[in-house]
């Protein structure tokens, strides 16, 4: 639940929300050059584009620490199955079935049906399965059965039962059901409960499971797949001679090479214990791992590896698949440093009651780094800050480290243009705020939702973990809760006291206009019409933003503007607007320190589901002048050693992969271990 994700509206910045088998020939992956200007566009198709990224330090490195990157990065595409199999049951085998139609058809290709067929496959490519990466609706094709059954006959090729079926029927719609009223785990497709188990059976399972030390409690089920065997249920755990023991075994090989050139000890150990955990599926090794990485903090190499995240997971127990390998952004990291040096003053001078506040704010470390390579849930769709672990009890006595992947920002920013940005802003002051400030805010905005926001605030003593308090609004109540720390903030002359902005009061006006504007408003283009805001993010973005708009009515301080059958939102008064985002801050961690799971449904179901119909077919007539798609991925940079004689390491080289299409192929081919 410490990710924040980017949703490119194409505009001059980046917006950001809080906290990604077979074939007949390897693909051919080609090195494109690198030189200025760096052409950050792959592709784009259906409502998806896909960028490139650089890794700018990587000759900064020395050979030792570019074969750490290196083993990590492998040890990450080892992984890369499980992602797909947690995502559906039958991901796996229908993109091997459509892979081999791809790459063996002979037959017709500049038919309709065919395209079809094409971006049928990159969707699902990009989604890591067949449900959209982020509405979680299930991925229709825009091609019938009967045409799939003749590209499956004429390039030999075997889907069917309710592999086939699933792709044209009604059936597992929703990958990830949050909405009110319904059984959500029996109503969602996602792979981490047998297709009869219930949300009551979850709760109960894991209401009888009791930590040795309740002070310290354990993440059950975050490792494992809960199912019915015999009536009865069962876990089965992720692990080695396990439920994907097969890729985590590649997994594992690959750590035990990067251990082996680890940068210090302290590196070298968590990265042992994190071996162990793989090998045993030991929860308190994933506590002790976990405690001793946040303690590693030297080394300009770190990473993020194992199931972590659990969006995925309608009640969040279950983590995702999921691998980011960073490097140390040394410039940039010396610069944003001043955050986490100052925490403790962002937390004693924040509107939450006295009560929550943390008396003694630790280890909150943050790092603009530079990604290396990405696989499992973070890829081809990526986050763009990061703050782990996500264990309440290990962040209050051990710390977290927080990191903003600095080259992926750059990325989106290269690759946008300011058109829809001009679409949507009330006035050109507006508009010259964002493209003066905009990108700076954005960054701050980032920094304080990972650094001060999601290490900020306590439980109350007694109260359990979020997961078992607000259930399936845990997510979005702490993703905005963050969000609300970094606007309370990002107003604030304290932010130029330390040296982060010139005039903090542009920069937070600028801020302000982006998120009411992105909150309301540009994120429904993601939306289809008629559709709820389910995503816990965009859920955030519109409650935060909805919340602030009503409570503030009375002095206008958000302004609805109709004009030339436009709408618009104009902010009249920073000021009071500051004063709102402190007072819902202080409720939402109420709301989390308490476990008060009937305010959390109010305040998601009240503002944060429902859409405005008249606005949203409006937003989505002024978007259809724009050819950018709604969201962005990436390929990753190929890591290619060179060998001597003797098959050692002397170097290496960095390919930007030509295509989308052959990245996924070659990943397909070199890293499928389920």
């Amino acid at each position: 639940m410490k990710h924040t994700y980017v949703f490119m509206l194409a505009l001059s910045s980046v917006l950001f929300f809080s906290c990604k088998d077979s074939g007949k020939e390897e693909p051919q992956v080609a090195e494109v050059e690198t030189a200025v200007p760096f052409d950050y566009n792959v592709t784009q198709f259906a409502d998806l584009r896909v960028l490139r990224y650089q890794i700018p330090s990587w000759d900064n490195l020395t050979l030792k620490e570019q074969k750490l990157v290196y083993y990590l990065t492998q040890a990450g595409l080892a992984g890369r199955d499980i992602i797909w199999d947690q995502n559906y049951r039958h991901n796996l085998t229908i993109r091997k079935a459509l892979e081999q139609v791809y790459t063996s058809f002979e037959g017709d290709k500049t038919t309709d049906n065919w395209k079809n067929f094409e971006t049928y496959l990159k969707r699902v490519w990009f989604s890591n399965g067949i449900h959209h990466h982020y509405s979680n609706d299930k991925i229709k094709p825009d091609f019938s059965s009967e045409y799939l059954n003749e590209l499956l006959a004429a390039t030999n090729t075997t889907l069917e039962g309710e592999a086939f079926d699933v792709i044209f029927n009604d059936k597992d719609a929703k990958k990830v059901n949050q909405a009110k009223g319904v059984d959500n785990v029996l109503e969602s497709a996602v792979n981490f409960y047998g297709p009869d188990v219930t949300t009551k059976e979850v709760e109960t399972f894991y209401a009888n499971m009791k930590s040795p030390n309740p002070e310290k409690p354990l993440s059950f089920g975050l490792n494992s797949k809960l199912v019915k065997e015999n009536g009865q249920l069962k876990e089965l755990t992720y692990k080695s001679g396990g439920l994907y023991g097969s890729a985590i075994d590649k997994i594992v090989g690959w750590l035990e090479k990067a251990q082996g050139v680890a940068e210090n000890q302290a590196q070298g150990d968590a990265l042992g214990l994190l071996i162990q955990y793989y090998k045993t599926g030991d929860l308190q090794i994933w506590d002790d791992y976990n405690v001793a990485w946040t303690a590693a903090t030297e080394g300009n190499i770190d990473y993020i590896n194992s199931f972590i995240e659990v969006y995925n997971d309608p009640i969040g127990y279950r983590g995702s698949y999921e691998t980011i390998v960073q490097i140390k952004d040394f410039d940039m990291s010396q610069k944003m440093a001043v955050l986490s040096e100052n925490a403790q003053w962002f937390e004693d001078n924040s509107p939450l009651m006295e009560e929550h506040k943390k008396k003694n704010v630790v280890g909150v470390s943050y790092k603009v780094v530079q990604v290396a390579g990405e696989a499992g849930d973070a890829s081809p769709s990526t986050p763009i800050g990061v703050n782990l672990p996500n264990a309440n009890w290990i962040r209050a006595a051990v710390g977290s480290k927080s990191v903003s992947l600095g080259n992926i920002i750059g990325a989106y920013n290269n690759a946008a243009s300011s058109g829809r940005l001009q679409e949507f802003v009330n006035d050109s002051t507006e508009l010259a705020l964002e493209e003066e400030y905009g990108q700076i805010g954005d960054k701050l905005h980032t920094a304080l939702h990972e650094v001060i926001g999601h290490a900020s605030g306590q439980l109350n003593p007694g109260v359990g973990e979020t997961k078992e308090t607000l259930k399936n609004y845990a997510s979005t109540l702490e993703e905005g809760r963050a969000d609300l720390v970094g606007l309370y903030y990002l107003y604030s002359p304290k932010l130029q006291e330390l040296g982060l902005v010139d005039d903090w009061k542009k920069n937070g006006m600028a801020a302000y206009d982006g998120y009411i504007r992105n909150g309301l408003m540009t994120q429904l283009i993601r939306l289809n019409l008629g559709d709820d805001v389910e995503e816990a993010h965009m859920r955030n973005r519109q409650w935060v933003s909805a919340w602030a708009f009503e409570k503030g009515k009375a002095d206008n301080v958000i302004e609805k503007i109709t004009r030339d059958g436009k709408t618009y939102f104009n902010i009249n008064d920073y000021d009071k607007l500051h004063e709102l985002f402190g007072q819902l801050l202080r409720e939402t961690q109420r709301i989390k320190s308490e476990g008060d799971f009937e305010a959390v449904q109010a305040l998601v179901e009240g503002y944060g589901v429902k859409v405005d119909q008249a606005l949203h077919a409006e937003v989505l007539e002024r978007n259809k002048q724009f050819t950018s798609a709604p969201y962005s991925g990436f390929v990753n940079p190929m890591i290619v050693p060179t060998m001597d004689e003797n098959g050692e390491i002397t170097g290496f080289t960095i390919q930007q992969p030509a295509t989308f299409e052959e990245q996924m192929l070659y990943y397909s081919k070199t890293y499928s271990n389920l």
